[in-house]
């Protein structure tokens, strides 16, 4: 169903795999996606330091390792009948959910350009004690074949990183308050990340897809950088914190 529309972004509100069934084949440029980690497992962690629980929604709870593959194939699945044939797709993720994602792209035949490591130094602490401190996430920036020919713009991202070649660990630390004005989200990526991804992998004008837009960094980094976006996500209350943040940029 669709949530908001103007020139540049249209929202809506729905199970993204089928609201991607209607959305024109091969007509965007670029997606990113971060699709549910299914951490939800009753765990605690810290956050501005209180011990919190790490729940977040029952879209983010496992229904076991092959319920969880089936529902990374569909909406890749629905994701690739829009991709454009020389555009690329972005995902990100922990350790609980990459591998079974990547297999699955892997197994469409996609090629993966690079392997992105965000190093999160502001990480919060490990409370269990019994394991080392996760303080990183994964972002696989894949192609739908080797030979396809994809954008990168690779001189703005060197002169970005001071004149050298950007790498592929970035250290990057986590939202920060003042991106949290109009709401926050339990999964919310900071917009240097977005911007990084975007301005990498797009030229002005280019359509981006964000199947699980949450609170809308993605729509808020691609509009501030003239680029056009198509966010979908179950929740309302999330795609009405996405309008405010993007319409607050007129």
């Amino acid at each position: 169903m669709k949530y908001y529309k103007n020139d540049d972004f249209k929202l809506f509100n729905g199970d993204c795999i089928r609201v991607l069934s209607g959305i024109k084949e091969k007509s965007v440029d670029m997606i990113f996606a971060d699709p549910p980690y299914f951490l939800s497992n009753g765990g605690i962690t810290c956050s501005s330091g209180k011990m919190v629980s790490v729940n977040k929604a029952e879209w983010d709870k496992s229904n076991g390792f092959k319920e969880d593959l089936k529902f990374n194939k569909k909406w890749l699945k629905a994701c690739d009948r829009v991709l454009k044939d020389d555009g690329t797709l972005w995902f990100s993720g922990t350790y609980h959910n990459i591998h079974t994602v990547t297999y699955a792209l892997l197994e469409m035949g996609y090629y993966i350009i690079n392997e992105i490591t965000w190093l999160k130094p502001n990480a919060p602490p490990n409370m269990g004690c019994r394991c080392f401190t996760a303080s990183h996430e994964t972002l696989i920036w894949a192609k739908k074949s080797k030979k396809a020919r994809h954008t990168f713009n690779y001189k703005f991202m060197k002169e970005l990183n001071g004149g050298k070649q950007m790498r592929s660990f970035w250290s990057i630390p986590t939202t920060p308050k003042r991106e949290k004005t109009f709401g926050k989200h339990p999964t919310q990526k900071p917009k240097e990340l977005l911007y990084r991804c975007i301005l990498s992998s797009t030229n002005e004008e280019n359509l981006i897809l964000d199947p699980f837009c949450g609170s809308g960094t993605t729509g808020l980094v691609a509009i501030e950088n003239n680029r056009k976006f198509i966010g979908i996500d179950i929740d309302e209350c999330y795609l009405e914190l996405t309008k405010q943040r993007i319409l607050q940029l007129d």
